[in-house]
């Protein structure tokens, strides 16, 4: 059974105690999902954070006020990056930059914050264009896009300093005053780190663990073949193997939980069931990636989550191809259409 210990959700600029020295926070996200958690475990000099948020000025007087306030003005000696999207590493080069603070995470992880925040686009190159094309998204939508500055890293994201502390499958790491296993996971995010206390029941599980969403999967044109869905599914399984009833799980969004277990099975599930449905519908009829919208999520698609919901919809595609149970059986307006 999924439980959630705790029913205060920390206000903007204050700080939730929910371990011996565990702080857990929120910076707000400008999207559906308005928020992101962050952790400050305690040091005998400082603090550990996890995780940062975008970097905005909003998020920055927010920490002035956690740093004046539940940080007690201590200086923040490490900054740990669940994986590299923006709203968990936004802010890590500031603190790196204003505390000479440590920035720990997996190589992967790192190498893809970096080049993204270096990565600047005007207008989405060719290589996008024809990917949205490829999946199916409408002729009026896509020429919208092709028109428009695509959103950029660098926009929310502090430029990173060269250096990092690497964290690798299986290694032990101590912060916080605790010992904490590292496992890695993906689908997600590549090389997504999760750290498993050595000495009490707490889990640090960014977007691999969380509680009442799932996490997206998606292709991206960078790796139009990859396969997040396969990975995510291999991910759940083995981090399984690590899960107890009476973990207490700190989320990167919503809400800390226990149960463990119960949500590794029931994300596992979501996938297959969407799975099924998809090879289901193909096998009636051929549908490009945005036509599997409707039996994929079961719900209407807004134009805020389009994006989104079409890298989702080409990530099943591709497994599914991969799987052999579809293929591409013809085209519609410069649209693959996929079929059983």
């Amino acid at each position: 059974m999924i439980d959630y210990p705790f029913d205060r959700v920390p206000a903007e600029g204050e700080a939730v105690e929910i371990a011996e020295g565990v702080l857990w926070m929120r910076l707000p996200l400008p999207m559906a999902l308005d928020h992101v958690n962050a952790y400050a475990l305690r040091e005998d000099d400082g603090w550990t954070i996890v995780d940062t948020g975008f970097d905005t000025g909003r998020a920055r007087a927010i920490w002035g006020r956690l740093r004046a306030g539940p940080l007690s003005g201590l200086p923040v000696r490490r900054v740990i990056g669940t994986h590299h999207h923006p709203d968990h590493i936004g802010l890590a080069g500031w603190f790196m930059q204003s505390d000479d603070a440590d920035l720990m995470m997996s190589r992967t992880a790192w190498l893809m914050a970096r080049m993204l925040q270096l990565d600047v686009q005007d207008l989405p190159p060719a290589r996008s264009v024809e990917f949205w094309r490829r999946a199916g998204m409408p002729p009026e939508m896509l020429q919208q896009r092709m028109e428009q500055r695509p959103y950029n890293s660098a926009d929310v994201v502090h430029p990173l300093p060269l250096g990092f502390l690497r964290v690798h499958e299986g290694q032990v790491v101590r912060f916080g005053g605790r010992n904490w296993r590292v496992a890695l996971g993906d689908g997600h995010a590549p090389r997504h780190a999760t750290f498993w206390s050595l000495d009490d029941r707490l889990v640090i599980g960014g977007d691999q663990l969380l509680p009442s969403i799932s996490p997206n999967l998606g292709v991206y044109p960078t790796e139009p073949d990859a396969d997040p869905v396969g990975e995510w599914l291999e991910s759940c399984h083995r981090l399984s193997e690590l899960a107890k009833p009476d973990q207490l799980v700190l989320p990167g969004h919503k809400l800390p939980f226990t149960g463990l277990p119960t949500r590794l099975r029931q994300l596992a599930d979501n996938h297959h069931g969407a799975l099924e449905r998809m090879a289901e519908a193909l096998s009636a009829k051929p549908r490009t990636a945005v036509g599997c919208f409707d039996i994929l999520f079961k719900r209407r698609i807004a134009a805020m989550e389009f994006g989104l919901a079409l890298v989702e919809a080409v990530a099943h595609i591709n497994h599914l191809r991969k799987k052999g149970i579809v293929r591409a059986v013809g085209e519609t307006d410069g649209a693959v259409l996929w079929g059983a």
